[in-house]
């Protein structure tokens, strides 16, 4: 059976669909159905601005911390220690095994190895000149 590939920056809707229904069919064979449910963590300062945040989600037992941000003024304070934490909290209130996420080398790799985070992968020159880094941390029970 043949196929003609193409490439296309904003396919269809219809066509994004369609991958993600065969990726999903292919992975609820291989392990069950995804719970995947979006969650956040924001801090607010007394006029109720967000003055950082973590945007985080839950699949597969595991809290993926897609965003962590602390403004600039507010770095250094702790405030991303604590966003981190409330998002292993959530993890460990939905039953998660543990938590994992990525950043880049001039972002803050030594901060998730402070918080106990193991690098699990990298890739080099990502964007050039940078590396990306993977982190996971494994969380036990409360």
């Amino acid at each position: 059976m043949n196929l003609a590939l193409e490439t296309a920056a904003r396919p269809a809707l219809a066509d994004r669909k369609a991958v993600g229904r065969g990726l999903a069919a292919h992975n609820r064979a291989a392990y069950g159905r995804l719970r995947g449910e979006e969650h956040w963590v924001l801090a607010r300062d007394a006029a109720g601005a967000v003055q950082g945040g973590a945007r985080c989600d839950i699949a597969w037992g595991w809290l993926y911390v897609d965003w962590l941000w602390v403004a600039e003024p507010f770095r250094g304070q702790g405030w991303g220690s604590r966003l981190l934490a409330a998002a292993e909290a959530l993890a460990r209130e939905n039953g998660c095994s543990g938590t994992h996420l990525n950043t880049w080398s001039f972002q803050a790799p030594d901060f998730y190895r402070k918080q106990g985070y193991v690098e699990v992968g990298q890739v080099i020159d990502m964007p050039p000149g940078a590396i990306r880094y993977w982190f996971a941390k494994r969380l036990m029970p409360a």
